[in-house]
């Protein structure tokens, strides 16, 4: 299924796909990497504790929360070439940061690495969201996260590999290496097309998107909750080692190429609004079951879990997609991505001091956020009315 996806958009000869595609490719090999390196990398390498931890990950989405200045970047500079100056950026991050084996030293590094993750991610949204129809965009968000998916795949097998004859800074090196080389090829690919809908080049915040914005805030509590304290409970209090998390991430991987594709189906076919309740009411039992049941494997099945019902969370975007203004779709991305980082800031360094007294609370509070969303997932729009409300615009456009 996955394989035939990608081949089919690749054989439209869609250059902004291509594009896409590759870009998504060295991120994810650059980010994995550098994630699936990081707790290893400093807790043993380093020797950091849970709160040194959460507050190198607050400070890496300290980027996101500035994301939003990509509306006056994008005054000067082509999306399509801010994406990629943005993937190069992530790359040097990567490579630099087996240099500086400290705390200060992994704080800088990891600063760098992030401002051009974040700036690809917000720009990769953007692109997908005006390329691509209602009916597309879920495929090609799914699709090229099944990209991502291979590519992680590819760095666990490598890191696994490598890991046997190198040491930290030469895998941070090779990562690096990998990110920026890619970036060049996607450099030679990239397309020159025109903005289907030329995009607003200032702020947008408006009161009628308020459900995308307060999804925004929620999902990056929650998923940063996951991010920092799921794998450090792997490694912290269960001991999993570096190959135990590489190889958990490798299958992770591999159970998403299968089930991304069918999320993107059943947002077309079920609409956004039952989609995102369900992810919310399976992450409040996960993560209830993260603070309840002290199981090394039940931990780690439950972090696979976590993957397949975050990957859900593409019914935001295009949910949007279908109530905005399609001019307001650029910077309202830079907006949303940077609004889902409010509490990604604060989160991490607050959960390191909550760690500390009781791992468990951090678990408790992602199961109280997934209520909250559940709240707010109640004024989304059915399928069924946003059909609606789209045959109505489209009576009115075709009598105009």
């Amino acid at each position: 299924m996955y394989l035939r996806a990608i081949l089919s958009y690749l054989r439209k000869g869609n250059p902004m796909y291509t594009f896409l595609f590759l870009l998504t490719t060295a991120a994810a090999i650059g980010f994995q990497g550098w994630r699936t390196l990081f707790n290893n990398f400093a807790v043993d390498e380093i020797g950091l504790n849970g709160l040194q931890i959460g507050g190198i990950q607050s400070f890496r989405e300290v980027p996101g929360f500035l994301v939003f200045t990509a509306v006056f970047i994008l005054m000067l500079v082509k999306e399509e070439k801010f994406i990629l100056w943005s993937t190069l950026i992530m790359g040097l991050g990567i490579m630099l940061t087996g240099l500086f084996p400290s705390f200060w030293g992994l704080m800088m590094t990891t600063f760098i690495m992030s401002v051009g993750f974040h700036y690809y991610e917000t720009i990769n949204q953007s692109l997908t969201l005006q390329h691509f129809d209602t009916l597309e965009s879920p495929k090609v968000f799914a699709n090229l996260r099944s990209v991502t998916a291979v590519a992680n795949i590819f760095v666990g097998g490598m890191v696994y590999l490598l890991s046997q004859v190198s040491d930290f800074q030469q895998l941070y090196i090779v990562l690096g290496a990998l990110v920026i080389g890619i970036a060049i090829w996607a450099y030679i690919k990239m397309p020159n097309v025109e903005q289907p809908v030329p995009q607003n080049k200032k702020m947008i915040i408006k009161k009628e998107y308020w459900l995308f914005y307060a999804l925004n805030v929620l999902s990056g509590a929650r998923r940063q909750i996951f991010v920092v304290f799921a794998v450090l409970l792997l490694v912290e209090k269960y001991g999993f080692s570096l190959m135990q998390i590489t190889m958990l991430f490798v299958l992770n991987n591999i159970i998403a190429i299968f089930t991304n594709p069918l999320i993107a189906k059943y947002i077309n076919k079920f609409g956004e609004k039952k989609m995102l309740g369900i992810e919310y009411i399976s992450l409040a039992l996960i993560f209830i079951a993260y603070a309840t049941i002290e199981s090394a494997w039940v931990a780690a099945f439950l972090y696979l879990l976590d993957h397949v019902f975050f990957n859900f969370s593409i019914g935001i975007k295009t949910y949007f997609q279908k109530t905005a203004d399609p001019k307001d779709i650029a910077p309202s991305m830079a907006v949303g991505f940077a609004i889902n980082h409010v509490a990604a800031v604060v989160l991490p360094v607050v959960g390191g001091f909550i760690w500390l007294i009781n791992w468990k609370l951090p678990f408790i509070g992602a199961f109280v956020l997934c209520l909250l969303s559940l709240i707010v997932v109640k004024f989304m729009k059915s399928k069924e009315e946003l059909t609606m409300i789209q045959t109505t615009n489209s009576k009115i456009l075709e009598k105009a």
